[in-house]
């Protein structure tokens, strides 16, 4: 996000112009069946309303990155509407095309700049104080596999019924994974064994204070639902981590990630009965 004050002209182009290049080469491309266009829950117009934003909310955007986000729904509801109209499915065309809007990700493997995850595994690493921006912005944190499930159950779905799912999408936590970002680094420090943090006191740009998300949709429609809360998310996303920095050569490291997943999929599958003949 901070990056986009900087680029603002280069995040235009990347997620504007970017989709719209994609969206080409779908309309242009025959053999294309299902598309999905991944944006964020920064997306909408955000009041800091205490509600979470729905499907139907208004998109907008305080900061280039945000509103860059906005403008992608926006290109892609106009493609559905205009080129892979879902009632005119399997008439004059035969691609479904969602968008999806997640929270925020977080998960072992991730070195993004300008990401909590990363810059306080950066810190604790090299034994620093933690620097928190905005320790009291609240954010709808869940694990990676979360939205990753949701989207390939969507895309399923979609091949089946491209009329019927081809739509926008939230893929949100529970509520009680709705916590500060002050929370969240706690957690973090508790789970590696050591550290601290400090808020920063230089002047920063404008970031969100509250963001949710409701999933309802989702829930009913896909029967999709979150399986880890916030708080085992981080306990799992810092093990990764510390079995990094612990010197866990790079194929015990890929056996590990590749464990993780299947204990996603089993729990899922125990959970909501959805396991699959072949899983482990």
């Amino acid at each position: 996000m901070i990056l986009s004050y900087k680029e603002p002209k280069l995040t235009y182009e990347t997620n504007v112009m970017g989709t719209v290049n994609v969206l080409e080469a779908v309309r242009k491309t025959n053999s294309v069946r299902v598309c999905i266009i991944v944006t964020s829950d920064k997306c909408y117009e955000n009041k800091e309303w205490v509600y979470c934003s729905r499907e139907t909310d208004s998109m907008g955007g305080y900061d280039p990155y945000s509103s860059s986000k906005g403008c992608v729904e926006l290109v892609t509801s106009a493609y559905r509407k205009s080129f892979f109209n879902p009632g005119n499915y399997e008439k004059t065309h035969n691609v479904a095309l969602s968008s999806v809007r997640a929270g925020n990700v977080i998960g072992g493997g991730d070195w993004g700049e300008d990401r909590i995850i990363p810059d306080c595994i950066s810190a604790l690493s090299q034994k620093e104080t933690i620097v928190v921006r905005n320790p009291k912005a609240t954010r709808p944190w869940q694990y990676i596999l979360e939205p990753l499930t949701g989207y390939l159950l969507l895309g399923g779905l979609m091949y089946e019924d491209g009329a019927r799912y081809s739509s926008a999408w939230n893929f949100g936590p529970n509520d009680e994974s709705i916590i500060t970002v002050g929370e969240l680094v706690k957690l973090i420090i508790k789970h590696w064994g050591s550290g601290a943090y400090t808020i920063g006191t230089s002047n920063h740009p404008h970031e969100a204070g509250l963001l949710k998300l409701d999933a309802s949709k989702a829930r009913v429609l896909l029967d999709w639902k979150p399986i880890y809360d916030v708080y085992e998310a981080v306990e799992k996303t810092i093990n990764w981590y510390k079995n990094f920095y612990n010197g866990m050569r790079k194929e015990e490291l890929y056996k590990f990630t590749v464990k993780e997943i299947w204990e996603y999929i089993n729990r899922m599958a125990d959970k909501y009965g959805r396991r699959r003949k072949g899983t482990k």
